[in-house]
């Protein structure tokens, strides 16, 4: 094993779980609106957010947004905490912490974006991406089988 392995999966670990904590808040997993720990509590409260982070979007579209971000978070959170397909998942998970980014600076700020470390997370991703093998993953899991049959 080398460190390196425990850095990609340390990064896949860490990425699944910012996803997966944010889609358990706004599906009040972690409690009610109002809680001090929580940030949403359910998709109700979450869509004004989703509307000041994209305000391109007519206002229709906004509950279509917020439940697409919701659904492409949570199954490749569940990617990268699996280890399936996760150089797809990270790629696309660094465009995904990209537009959040970008929306972030747009509606609020780059102050908030900057705080909420997305840029960082996104970068993280696309360097997830690069890696050349991932250790404690289905796809790992899969590699083997691969060199066993052949």
């Amino acid at each position: 094993m080398h460190n390196q392995d425990l850095q990609t999966s340390f990064l896949r670990v860490a990425l699944a779980a910012g996803f997966l904590s944010a889609v358990a808040d706004r599906l009040g997993i972690w409690g009610p609106y109002g809680r001090p720990t929580v940030a949403w509590g359910d998709m109700q409260h979450f869509l004004p957010y989703v509307a000041k982070l994209n305000p391109w979007f007519p206002g229709a579209m906004i509950p279509a947004v917020g439940w697409l971000v919701t659904i492409a978070e949570a199954v490749l959170g569940i990617l990268l905490l699996i280890g399936f397909q996760t150089r797809w998942a990270a790629r696309l998970s660094g465009w995904l912490l990209l537009a959040f980014a970008l929306g972030m600076t747009v509606g609020t700020g780059v102050k908030t974006a900057l705080d909420a470390s997305v840029f960082a997370a996104s970068a993280g991703a696309f360097v997830l991406a690069t890696a050349r093998r991932y250790t404690w993953s289905v796809d790992e899991v899969i590699r083997a089988a691969d060199k066993a049959y052949k």
